[in-house]
């Protein structure tokens, strides 16, 4: 007879526990240090839990990193996403992912802009995070095509379009416009000059004369 895995719903939940306050911590130490603070040990110690206990729950820097990355984009609203992708109106889905990046941003982009800082200092980790990025430039295209394609904007424009929209909702511009924690006001930029981007690119009306 095969012996039967033992289960401990409470150690199960302990661990949880565990894992969500590392998240936690590890996420308020990129905040308040930055790339050049964060480790294993940094970590543990803002979590009162062990080193070991870290390495259990997520092996390796890289993927305490992701684990932060992926709850910071839980909590910032990216699960909205394939709803503006899957829109009727592809201008209406532009402005909502446009919207959804701004809030993702605002969250909290000190921590954000510290958590894509350690690609500098992590070519894999930077690779993962150029690949997160990548996603963003790709919805936007699928957008923009489906725009071009009911003539709400010019097909030659879709690819160079695409690109600058990608550029203005990057965190690099949104840090920028939020220096001294002017979050809303960088979001209303982003917004303003999203829209501004999207409407210049309309077909132009032939001129016969």
């Amino acid at each position: 007879m095969t012996p039967r895995a033992y289960y401990s719903a409470a150690r199960e939940d302990a661990a949880e526990k565990n894992r969500l306050r590392i998240v936690a911590a590890a996420g308020k130490l990129l905040r308040a240090k930055g790339a050049s603070g964060f480790s294993l040990d940094a970590v543990a110690r803002k979590a009162h839990v062990t080193r070991l206990t870290v390495y259990n729950q997520f092996g390796s820097r890289r993927r305490l990193l992701e684990a932060v990355f992926d709850d910071h984009a839980a909590r910032g609203g990216l699960g909205r996403l394939p709803q503006a992708v899957s829109a009727p109106d592809p201008r209406e889905g532009l402005r909502q992912v446009v919207e959804i990046f701004c809030d993702f941003w605002s969250l909290d982009h000190e921590a954000m802009t510290g958590l894509q800082g350690m690609g500098g200092a992590d070519a894999e980790f930077a690779a993962a995070i150029a690949a997160r990025n990548e996603r963003r430039r790709r919805i936007l295209g699928v957008l923009l095509t489906r725009l071009a394609e009911q003539g709400g904007i010019d097909v030659v424009a879709v690819m160079e379009l695409r690109d600058v929209l990608f550029a203005v909702t990057s965190l690099a511009f949104f840090a920028e416009l939020a220096r001294n924690g002017e979050a809303a006001k960088a979001a209303a930029h982003v917004k303003s000059l999203a829209a501004q981007v999207i409407d210049q690119a309309r077909p132009k009306p032939l001129r016969l004369f």
